[in-house]
């Protein structure tokens, strides 16, 4: 008995055979510049202590031409930070992304357009061409801006209810970590032994120009203040000692005081 032979089954309609893979949609690649855009930083922190904050987290790094931190609705929790070549951002971007500044990850991406600090550092020529074109730019999106444009239906709805706007609860003090506070002339010790004497820190700091005075306090007896004629020279001071080991064994943690 002869059997029918098997035909080949008719492709489905509508799908299309293919030898060829189908590859995947490319992702739009990002092009690495020397300034980074920094997102969820803590609102409550004021922009002079946040810039001050960021710009000693980043210039282990390199150096740090400028940071732009404002206090505006629509810039808040942003910040710019840019450095004097796109290698340097990259590596520091690497390694910071998502740190914790002020108890929240820092969400860090490569800036769309240099920064003026950039510019005027290494095109100096075309600086104010580049100016120019970006107060254009500015004017040219004030009232297409979408954030904007929020803000502005915000502002109307409230006038044309008519009532008095309400106002903003007050924002609790926060609390800045001892590691972020900014630069002053005063330094503040801790983890210092029991034993340490007042002679020992003047040794210890008059390697360092421009000491004027160390306090020790006698109620506790691991922490002092050093103070120096100038800010300069704490901060080298700081830089040079922290974490030293003045009895061999345990660490002082020295930061600049606070105000």
């Amino acid at each position: 008995m002869e059997t029918a032979s098997q035909q080949p089954a008719a492709p489905m309609e509508g799908v299309v055979e293919s030898a060829v893979p189908v590859a995947a949609p490319t992702q739009p690649t990002v092009t690495p510049c020397e300034t980074l855009y920094i997102q969820n930083l803590n609102e409550k922190i004021k922009p002079d202590v946040l810039k001050t904050s960021l710009r000693g987290l980043f210039k282990v790094y390199g150096e740090v031409l400028d940071v732009v931190a404002h206090n505006n609705l629509r810039m808040r929790g942003q910040a710019f930070v840019s450095f004097s070549n796109a290698e340097t951002a990259a590596k520091a971007m690497k390694d910071v992304q998502r740190f914790p500044l002020y108890s929240k990850p820092m969400q860090i991406s490569f800036a769309r357009t240099r920064s003026d600090a950039v510019v005027k550092k290494l095109d100096a020529d075309h600086y104010d061409q580049h100016k120019a074109h970006r107060d254009e730019y500015k004017k040219a999106t004030r009232y297409t801006n979408p954030l904007k444009a929020k803000f502005r239906a915000k502002r109307l709805a409230a006038e044309i209810d008519g009532g008095a706007a309400v106002p903003a609860p007050k924002r609790p003090n926060v609390q800045m970590p001892d590691e972020y506070l900014p630069p002053n002339k005063i330094l503040f010790l801790q983890n210092l032994p029991e034993s340490v004497t007042k002679d020992q820190l003047m040794a210890l700091f008059s390697q360092y120009p421009n000491l004027y005075e160390v306090r020790l306090i006698p109620t506790k007896k691991d922490i002092a203040f050093v103070e120096f004629v100038d800010e300069g020279s704490a901060s080298v001071a700081k830089d040079a000692l922290h974490n030293y080991k003045l009895d061999g064994e345990n660490k002082i943690k020295i930061t600049f005081a606070r105000k």
